[in-house]
């Protein structure tokens, strides 16, 4: 079959090369193109938020909190009080829910690590004796604050009643209930104290046994990973926890049951803020001779998560991450943070219960002496384990009346205004719990300067540097101080 024939084209201006317009199409129909979805926009405000440092989150949440609560308690918007209640109590609960498995498995591991740890011995000696010895300048701070102001003079208050587990007081019940009777009621009721207990002993049996305890601890570690990883969830939730906690301390108490405990209450933060931002930053900068400055920008996101959250355990994840990002090595941290949150109270343990004994003691007339106020700075460094737990300030204080014979229906004065106090006595322990891994790596020069003079925000998802896990070779220079 021969090929058709070539068509010529006719000459300009009919050759369809001389016009701008396409040849008509003789094909079959085109459909008409469907038009194109807009692009998916995202919100802006999750880029908003990961821009914002989360200091910056909870200092919103607690303004905002506090002004939610202002319009609560003057407008008596009642459903806005009870929406601000419940608010705060999900966040507090979902805290609490991860303290029985955290302690234990972070208890348990950093017992393990200390075999990891150069000096373990002599690193835990170390800090024991600065937990004593910051508890005790806290103790005496208090002790000076409640001679000078007398915050018991003029209160003339009727003691509410006591719980039942609070008339138990004295130190043999204190030591007997760190032995826990049953494990599954240590961990359901949770008995923080008794969960430690049994932490401390499995770890310190792991460390016998050697070798072949390594599955048991390679198994806590992965427990202690993911309840961390689900707690920061948890705190992820903080600005919007503190909104309701806030918001429901401020629509609940307002100034009507502050005042007649004015004195006491204003003792209990001038206290705090003594220890807090005149102790620490002195022994930073003699002890440590590092900057303090740069101390409170690695360490004040766990110092407000300690403030709204009233919970040192439940703020230990946050206390962990910010001691390691200042440049503590990650086998001790492990190891001073956990224990730290279970024992280390200077606001609950030392400032509180020293100003408490003072106020309960003037305000039923019991004369105290030198050898009684020996005897409470004797209990609050002695007796910190006490405070281990949700309630410890309370349980502290018990333990401090009964011990120098004071009457325990003065705890019933304080469990009012305790919330509000509580605030400031468990930022004052985050810090020291931050405090005391930074001045003992310090001293024994295995703290990274260069990661604690530039202190990173605590969303950068980044994993501390290598050089956190390592002695630090740098110099010993002074960082501004």
């Amino acid at each position: 079959m021969s090929a058709p024939a070539r068509v010529r084209c006719p000459p300009p201006p009919f050759c369809c090369r001389s016009t701008r317009r396409p040849l008509p199409y003789a094909g079959p129909p085109l459909r008409r193109a469907r038009p194109r979805p807009a692009p998916f926009q995202e919100s802006p405000l999750p880029a908003l938020l990961k821009r914002t440092p989360f200091w910056v989150q909870i200092l919103g949440g607690l303004v905002i909190g506090v002004v939610l609560g202002l319009i609560a308690r003057n407008g008596d918007v009642n459903w806005l009080t009870e929406t601000l209640t419940r608010i705060g109590n999900i966040f507090v609960q979902l805290l609490k829910l991860a303290v029985p498995p955290l302690v234990f498995t972070a208890v348990l591991v950093s017992v393990a690590n200390l075999r990891n740890v150069t000096n373990a011995a002599r690193l835990a000696l170390r800090t024991l004796m600065w937990f004593c010895i910051t508890s005790l300048i806290a103790v005496s701070i208090g002790m000076l604050l409640g001679l000078a102001t007398k915050p018991g003079d003029g209160v003339h208050l009727k003691a509410a009643a006591l719980p039942d587990e609070l008339h138990k007081g004295s130190w043999v019940d204190f030591i007997t209930g760190i032995i826990p009777t049953n494990v599954v009621d240590a961990f359901s009721e949770p008995n923080v104290l008794q969960i430690v207990f049994l932490a401390v002993i499995v770890g310190a049996a792991s460390l016998s046994v050697g070798e072949k305890a390594d599955p048991l601890i390679d198994f806590s570690r992965v427990v202690l990973e993911v309840v961390q990883k689900a707690l920061w969830w948890v705190i992820r939730l903080a600005p919007l926890g503190t909104l309701g906690l806030i918001g429901k301390s401020v629509a609940t108490y307002g100034w009507d049951l502050v005042r007649p405990l004015g004195t006491f209450t204003v003792d209990v933060y001038v206290g705090c803020a003594l220890v807090m931002f005149v102790v620490y930053p002195l022994l930073l900068a003699l002890v440590g001779r590092v900057n303090p400055v740069n101390f409170f920008k690695g360490a004040w996101p766990a110092i407000q998560l300690g403030f709204v959250s009233r919970s040192s355990v439940g703020t230990m994840p946050v206390t962990q991450r910010v001691t390691e990002r200042l440049g503590v090595p990650r086998d001790y941290a492990s190891f001073a943070v956990p224990f730290g949150a279970t024992t280390k109270m200077d606001g609950c343990a030392a400032v509180y219960p020293a100003l408490a004994a003072i106020f309960v003691a003037e305000v039923y007339h019991v004369h105290l002496g030198i050898g009684d106020y020996l005897l409470i700075a004797f209990v609050s460094v002695i007796g910190s384990a006490a405070t281990a737990g949700l309630t410890g300030a309370i349980v502290m204080l018990t333990l401090t009346l009964s011990t120098v014979g004071l009457p325990l229906e003065g705890v019933g004065l304080l469990l009012a205004i305790d919330p509000i106090l509580d605030m400031m006595r468990t930022a004052t322990n985050v810090a020291g719990q931050v405090l005391t891994p930074v001045l003992v790596a310090s001293r024994e020069k295995i703290l990274d300067l260069d990661a604690f003079n530039s202190p990173r925000d605590l969303e950068d998802t980044d994993e501390p540097s290598a050089k956190a896990d390592a002695p630090a070779d740098n110099s010993r220079e002074l960082a501004g101080v």
